[in-house]
């Protein structure tokens, strides 16, 4: 079976999903081994030969900590709304009251405690640069002592109607407050390989690819063992809806519907570019790619595209996270 077909069929069908639509011809460098996959309310198993060491991952996003002091009060104009946005949510389980910092603390815990081997935040840790609240969640780290890999969504870096282009605020708000998170690594791409898994860390918080991300993609996707995908925004997959934008063939001016509520510029009226686009398609045809992780959508869900599964997790804000396990067989 040709490689695209990544999860096996009967896999498939224990989950009631359909068969790949369709398979590309394109050899790899080297024939990846057959690996399946398993579902079960946030936790995802896989196995195959593909995987030598029993693998823990905790991969969150979405918590939107809020946190302030009077470090903000020069950019109160850019950050009231999505201060007072979730300051109280109710846990995904249990639907016990809960709140984003005792969320993010409870998954840090358990993440401890399950002895993970890496744990992801993939974007939107914060609803807007917060020094209080980057403050506070660098200290629970650095306390955690969990190895961690971080991307921005697109609140991290986002003052609400401050004045610039979306890749303008970006970089001024990643090199002015998020830098730390990144450990060094660049922050629109970076990559860590853990017990022979490479994880490919994108961002896509304006939801384009940029030219240099595809190079990186290219070179680090050229790997003899399984590779991992993680993103803030899920990427598109046919029949859903415009939230899974990177790719998203509707993308753009008609479909966006929140530019005046989130006090930024409009989605372009061209749509995508052909770089990001292009990129959809690359994705989506990589041989030893076992699956995509994502957030940005705050509701859990699971699709198959081409034999490659795409996870989204849900909310941290309200206590959700995957746990993610990669065994061998």
């Amino acid at each position: 079976m040709n490689r695209r077909n990544f999860v096996s069929l009967a896999a498939l069908a224990s989950l009631g999903l359909a068969a790949p639509e369709r398979v590309l011809q394109a050899a790899p460098r080297k024939k990846p081994p057959v690996t399946n996959f398993s579902l079960t309310h946030n936790t995802i198993r896989y196995f195959g030969e593909a995987f030598h060491t029993p693998t823990r991952i905790v991969f969150l996003s979405d918590t939107h900590l809020w946190q302030s002091d009077e470090r903000e009060d020069p950019y109160r104009q850019y950050s009231g709304r999505m201060a007072a946005a979730y300051n109280q949510t109710q846990h995904f389980q249990t639907g016990q009251p809960t709140n984003p910092m005792q969320a993010f603390e409870e998954t840090l815990k358990l993440a401890v405690q399950q002895k993970a081997d890496l744990l992801i935040l993939a974007g939107d840790i914060f609803s807007y640069p917060s020094e209080a609240a980057l403050d506070w969640a660098q200290a629970k780290l650095k306390e955690a002592g969990i190895p961690y890999l971080y991307i921005a969504g697109n609140h991290d870096w986002h003052y609400e109607g401050m004045p610039g282009s979306l890749s303008q605020l970006r970089e001024t708000w990643s090199a002015k407050r998020l830098m730390p998170l990144y450990q060094g690594a660049n922050p629109l791409m970076s990559y860590r390989d853990v017990n022979g898994i490479r994880f490919i860390a994108l961002d896509n918080s304006t939801y384009e690819i940029q030219p240099e991300q595809v190079a990186f993609y290219k070179k680090h996707v050229q790997f003899d063992g399984p590779v991992v995908l993680v993103a803030h925004i899920p990427f598109y997959v046919p029949g859903r809806p415009i939230v899974f934008g990177c790719g998203h063939p509707q993308w753009g001016v008609v479909e966006d519907k929140g530019y005046e509520l989130e006090r930024r510029p409009q989605w372009p009226r061209q749509g995508h570019t052909k770089v990001t686009l292009d990129f959809h398609e690359r994705v989506f045809s990589t041989p030893n790619l076992v699956g995509l992780l994502t957030g940005h959508i705050h509701t859990q869900s699971l699709d198959v595209y081409r034999g490659i599964p795409q996870f989204v997790a849900p909310p941290n804000l309200a206590g959700g996270f995957l746990d993610v396990r990669f065994e061998p067989v």
